[in-house]
């Protein structure tokens, strides 16, 4: 490229640098919200807001509680970037991250999360509910301060327990439509619950090396891969049973059921699987952990799905 270039001109003019910085900073300031993790969340709270509905909710209040979520977990994910921009800095996986590579400076990222913070609150507050906002708002100091600051460095159960704040969406989800908590929507906290593990421990396994190095006491750090698979087969099963617990209390009807049985019966065997190569003493590379964790992200999916559709098209058991 010579200097009589235009191209090279054009790329050099000041105004070409402004817009081309105003994109990066923007798309920084997003990248620690964690977009992928936040489209994981939302996608529970819909389904939810069917099931406590038992038809369609209105629009304007799906569209309010989606809002109001996403701000809600971009604040969460904000505040454990800051965080965690320590252990970032030694994983892999996480090395790119704007608080690592510099692109956003730890005030910076705490003044974008307090703002976050609090205007989901007052989002919920004013055009949801209060018991919303409440729900919201504690999302986001059991996330923060909970699982980042307290658990995640300290115990092997952390994501066990760490991980109540990715179930909040469910019960946010069902007061944003009722304006309580139901059993109903306690029921499907507690799939998510028990799913957490299952979904976030194949990963570990997969990136055990990067979680060593940040001396992060993931289960698969700290204990054999045969150890890990025992547990996942067992949150497994108690997640498929719990689903089934909506059966009789919501009701559900057959389209639920075939559902919750099928999916989790795929989930069970491939949790199983697992086990059985972890047994064999086989390789990350061949234990393939990361088919569970993908096909975990389906499941939550299609077992949602089957929440929203049901009471559209009620077909009793008996």
């Amino acid at each position: 490229m010579t200097a009589l270039d235009p191209s090279a001109r054009i790329s050099a003019s000041p105004a070409a640098g402004v817009k081309h910085g105003w994109r990066r900073t923007v798309g920084a300031y997003v990248a620690l919200t964690k977009p992928r993790i936040i489209e994981l969340l939302l996608v529970t709270t819909v389904p939810v807001m069917f099931l406590a509905e038992r038809g369609v909710p209105s629009l304007w209040l799906i569209v309010a509680t989606l809002v109001g979520g996403s701000l809600s977990a971009g604040a969460a994910n904000t505040f454990n970037c800051v965080y965690d921009r320590d252990i970032d800095a030694e994983m892999h996986r996480t090395s790119n991250r704007p608080m690592v590579t510099g692109e956003v400076t730890p005030r910076n990222g705490l003044v974008f999360g307090a703002v976050l913070t609090v205007v989901s609150t007052l989002w919920f507050a004013w055009q949801v509910n209060l018991i919303s906002a409440a729900l919201s708002l504690g999302a986001i100091l059991m996330y923060a301060v909970g699982y980042t600051m307290i658990l995640k460095r300290r115990t092997a159960q952390n994501i066990v327990w760490g991980g109540a704040a990715g179930c909040m969406p469910v019960l946010i989800g069902w007061a944003a439509v009722t304006g309580t908590v139901g059993w109903e929507a306690v029921i499907l906290f507690l799939v998510i619950f028990f799913w957490t593990p299952p979904h976030y421990w194949p990963l570990s396994m997969r990136f055990k090396d990067d979680y060593a190095a940040a001396h992060v006491p993931m289960l698969p750090v700290v204990e054999r891969f045969t150890v890990v698979a025992r547990q996942i087969v067992a949150y497994s099963w108690a997640m498929v049973a719990t689903s089934l617990l909506l059966v009789p209390v919501a009701p559900m009807g057959w389209i639920y059921l075939v559902t919750a049985l099928v999916s989790g019966g795929l989930f069970i065997a491939e949790a199983h699987r697992l086990l059985r190569a972890a047994k064999a003493g086989e390789g990350p590379k061949v234990l393939r952990p990361m088919r569970l964790f993908h096909f975990s992200i389906s499941y939550v999916a299609i077992l949602f799905l089957g929440v929203a559709v049901d009471p559209l098209l009620y077909l009793p058991i008996t």
